[in-house]
This record gives C-alpha cells, sequence and structure tokens, in this order.
C-alpha cells in the first residue's frame, strides 16, 4: 500500500503502466495478484524483505481484495517487531477470507509476542482464541496444538496444557518444545 503516501503524478503514471503491462501479460490483473504475492512469499523466505514489500504492494495495486497480500504485509511487520501493525493487516486477511489457519496463526504470534512484552493476558487470552481457530481449520497441524499447548504453559491451572499436549503428541510429538513438558513435571 505504499506507506499510504499520497503518490506523484510520475509514480501513478508508473503505477498505471505496470497495470497495464500486467494486464497483457496475464489473463486478469487478479491472476497478476496472485503471480506477485507468491513472488512476494518467495523473497519473505529468502530474508529479502524489501522486495518482498516491493511484490506485496505490486499485489496489492492489482488487487486490493487479495487477503495474502494482507497476510504478508503482516508477517513483514511482524519481523519488524511491528505487532500492533501486524495485526491490523492479519485481521484484514481474515475479514476478506476467515478460512486461512496461517493467518490465524499468524496473528497469535503478533499477539503473543505483544503478551511477552507487556505481560498483559489480554493478549494471551487473543493469542489463545486465534489459535483454536485455526485449529478448528486445520486440526491435524502438530505445530498449531504445539503452539496453543505452549500458550495454556503461561496459566497456572495446567489442565488445557495437558490436553493440548496429548493432542499434539497423537499428531506429531515434535512440536512440544521439551521446556513446556519440564513445565508440567515440576507440578
Amino acid at each position: 500500500m505504499y506507506g499510504g503516501v499520497e503518490k506523484c503524478e510520475q509514480q501513478i503514471d508508473n503505477d498505471n503502466d505496470f497495470i497495464l503491462e500486467s494486464e497483457q501479460q496475464f489473463k486478469s490483473k487478479k491472476e497478476a495478484s496472485e503471480y506477485y504475492v507468491s513472488k512476494g512469499w518467495e523473497h519473505y523466505y529468502a530474508n529479502n524483505h524489501d522486495v518482498s514489500m516491493k511484490r506485496f504492494n505490486q499485489a496489492w495495486l492489482l488487487d486490493e481484495k487479495n487477503p495474502e497480500v494482507y497476510w504478508g504485509f503482516g508477517n513483514l511487520l511482524g519481523k519488524n517487531s511491528e505487532f500492533e501493525k501486524s495485526i491490523t493487516y492479519f485481521l484484514t486477511s481474515i475479514e476478506i477470507e476467515p478460512g486461512n489457519a496461517k493467518v490465524y496463526e499468524s496473528i497469535s504470534t503478533s499477539y503473543g509476542q505483544l503478551f511477552l512484552k507487556t505481560k498483559n493476558v489480554d493478549y494471551l487470552d487473543l493469542t489463545i482464541e486465534n489459535l483454536k481457530k485455526a485449529i478448528k481449520i486445520d486440526p491435524k497441524n502438530g505445530r498449531i496444538h504445539g503452539q496453543l499447548a505452549a500458550s495454556y504453559s503461561y496459566f497456572i491451572q495446567k489442565d488445557s496444557l495437558r490436553n493440548y499436549i496429548k493432542l499434539t503428541d497423537e499428531i506429531d510429538p515434535k512440536f512440544i518444545n521439551p521446556e513446556i513438558r519440564k513445565i508440567l513435571e515440576e507440578e
């Protein structure tokens, strides 16, 4: 979204040229947006975050309703420890497409980081709430179950921690950090 900065005439012309070129190269602006999203993720995972942001911005320019654009923006902001801002983009992605478990997992990470930073239990509750939503969508994802178990380790009552460790172990025990298991042993 180019930082919300008002563009000069030259930048607007460049955007229009880019859109026209994309329409000629792809069957639709939506298809072109998906291509640039894929490039955004490619650069994100290669730790080329400036290029990743550029690709997500190009995708947004082509399709403002592409939920993966907002998910990408949120992840990039989270990488920069801008958790409050990242949450805004994750919420937009969820509003457009509420069925992506990975976005709920991402927003839970930002809420979790805010909890660790502030010790405000409301953020921990939001972490858990969003992980539960992710599990409803992707119930066999051991990583999400493991994150949920880890989130419950912060509570004095350990019944939920025990339950989610058991559920995670049924899927794949490698997703439970050994330090989390020790918390139950100390009880």
